[in-house]
């Protein structure tokens, strides 16, 4: 093989240049990376800004002022900041993705700067056919002011001007808006957006005589009290998010480089619903829709804060997620932490008040930090048989924890549990059971136990024997109605004289319920592997009270069939009295029932026993 051929050629190995086009990159930035066209202002604003940041990093004294200029579908922005020459032009307005923060040894000091990825002035092409920038340099005072003019079709033109084109250090871009975007550029529109993105800046930001910035920021105005700062503060929330906050929450953590206020929702709000926070970088509104910012549990409040830590995205319109944010978020939520405690250890009252609205976003908390609850074990209410009470003070009435895993559970044994004494809480509802379960963790020598039916039916009073066995015709004829409905019956005395009959069951009676309900359904195949899969598990049971006068009526039958139809209408009735969902069959059973008893009530032969 010839040697020649089996290299490739010199030309083959040149470099070449990336060609941009920038209407596709506009058309980019503006579907894609910007949500909206109204960014444009704020990089406007951000280079105004960084360049002034710039100039006081060399001449501390230097003004710092930016004031902008809208009229007839074109706006002026000027700035008293670093300027650049023509050289800086060339450099940095013109190359895409280059960023002056990486230039003239100011690398070190980039965590002053607000921008940091190039972007810059591109944005004002997502509304603006034309920019143009005039600008003098503070650094190279003897430079001749330069004037940079850019079109959307990705030409530019460069030009020095005389010096008395600009006297002064410092930079004005001209902006002619684009077919169909002169809305964006009116005066109205630029002040809302200045106000709304630079409130915080901590420089002289002007739309016309307007002043746009109002420092200090809201929660580091001074206030003649604690009561009318909370007053302000509440003001600001309700134009801000639109809601009164039950309270506010300071946010000050001078280590995460964090500054700001939580905003606690008035109204109950869903766990799993991302709350949305404002957040200002260096004084820059950065988003309205930060959602990662605060632990998830903290659902409960919304944030306005300025920080100097956090990273943002490449579109500045998020939060990077990195090491810092999540160490400011840890942070953040520990303040919420010790708002909490300090309410409970010292204004209980307005702990009730947040409780009464958010004890789930509390409670998701506690379900993972000890601390938290030993804390809130005073006050986290919890539904029990002996009313609403907290976990601390149930504990102490009872020496026995007793509790249900699910709210049907809880029904079904609440009223005849609290007739015999026994103590049960609900723990149906959401990480309810979590927090009981850990109640010996924070509190040893608590006695937990998950209430079953064999717990309930050991409460209840035995039947005299002599009794029972007397009653042995009328129980075997029941006991042969239910058994195909995997129910057992069980005579038993107990108060409320007026439940003449109760459904027990836990969570393994009815999982053997439904594996024989879908054995009964199943071809020969499945019919034979879920009968291997047969338990011993304990069957649901039909406890008739012997106190209850109707029991009595009833058990004094001698007719099987009107036994039976009995039976069947107590089983019903205890079903529906335990809110538990009703199965095809039970359906069925409770129909037939109904019909069979008017039947024995309307058309009752001679000699038949009736329920008299």
């Amino acid at each position: 093989m010839d040697s020649q051929t089996s290299q490739p050629s010199q030309a083959s190995q040149s470099p070449h240049t990336f060609q941009v086009d920038l209407r596709g990159l506009v058309d980019l930035l503006s579907h894609h990376l910007y949500s909206s066209p109204k960014v444009y202002l704020r990089e406007l604003l951000q280079n105004a800004v960084d360049a002034i940041t710039a100039r006081r990093a060399e001449q501390p004294d230097a003004p710092a002022a930016v004031r902008l200029y809208a009229e007839g579908g074109t706006l002026r922005v000027e700035d008293s900041g670093i300027g650049l020459t023509k050289s800086d032009v060339h450099s940095l307005l013109a190359t895409i993705g280059r960023s002056s923060k990486r230039e003239d040894g100011l690398q070190a000091a980039r965590s002053d700067f607000l921008g940091q990825f190039g972007i810059g002035l591109l944005a004002c092409f997502v509304v603006a056919e034309r920019i143009r920038v005039v600008s003098r340099s503070a650094r190279t005072p003897d430079a001749a002011p330069v004037e940079w003019t850019a079109t959307d079709d990705g030409s530019y033109t460069v030009r020095t001007l005389p010096h008395e084109a600009r006297t002064e250090p410092g930079t004005t871009v001209h902006l002619v808006a684009r077919a169909g975007a002169g809305e964006w550029l009116t005066e109205e529109r630029v002040r809302s957006l200045a106000r709304d993105f630079g409130s915080l800046l901590p420089y002289d930001v002007r739309v016309g005589d307007e002043a746009i910035a109002e420092l200090p920021a809201p929660w580091d105005r001074a206030h003649p009290s604690p009561a009318t700062r909370r007053v302000a503060l509440a003001r600001h929330c309700h134009d801000l998010f639109g809601f009164t906050p039950l309270d506010t929450i300071d946010l000050n953590v001078p280590l995460a480089g964090v500054r700001g206020v939580a905003y606690v929702l008035p109204s109950a709000v869903s766990p799993a619903q991302r709350a949305s926070h404002r957040v200002h970088l260096k004084g820059m509104l950065l988003t309205e829709r930060a959602e990662q910012l605060l632990p998830d549990w903290a659902f409960f409040v919304r944030c306005v804060l300025d920080t100097d830590s956090l990273r943002p995205t490449a579109s500045r319109e998020s939060l990077y997620e990195d090491e810092t944010l999540a160490a400011v978020r840890e942070a953040l939520g520990e303040r919420i932490r010790s708002w909490l405690t300090g309410l409970a250890a010292g204004d209980p009252e307005r702990l009730a008040a947040f409780l009464s609205v958010h004890h789930l976003g509390v409670k998701s908390l506690a379900r993972h930090d000890n601390e938290m609850l030993r804390t809130m074990l005073p006050w986290l209410p919890f539904e029990t048989t002996d009313g609403r009470l907290s976990l601390e003070e149930f504990a102490l009435r009872h020496p026995v924890v007793h509790f249900t895993r699910t709210v049907e559970e809880y029904r079904q044994v609440a009223p005849i549990a609290s007739a015999q004494g026994i103590g049960v809480i609900n723990g149906g509802y959401t990480y309810d059971s979590e927090l009981v379960e850990a109640l010996p963790s924070v509190r040893p020598g608590t006695v937990v136990s998950e209430l079953d039916a064999d717990t309930v039916t050991a409460h209840l009073d035995a039947v005299d024997p002599a009794e029972e066995l007397a009653l042995s015709g009328f129980l075997m004829a029941a006991r042969a109605k239910l058994d195909p409905l995997g129910c057992d019956v069980v005579l038993r005395a107990f108060h409320p004289l007026s439940v003449p009959a109760l459904h027990l069951d836990d969570r393994a009676a009815r999982h053997e319920q439904a594996r024989a309900e879908a054995e009964d359904q199943a071809d020969d195949l499945w019919a034979g592997i879920l009968g291997s899969l047969r338990g011993s598990a304990p069957r649901a049971r039909l406890v008739l009270n012997h106190l209850n006068p109707l029991i009595r009526r009833i058990s004094s039958l001698r007719d099987p069939e009107l036994i039976g139809t009995a039976t069947e209408s107590l089983y019903g009735q205890a079903l529906l009295m335990a809110q538990r969902p009703l199965r095809p069959a039970d359906s069925a059973l409770l129909n037939r029932a109904f019909i069979g008893l008017l039947e024995w009530a309307t058309h009752t032969e001679p000699g038949k026993d009736d329920l008299r």
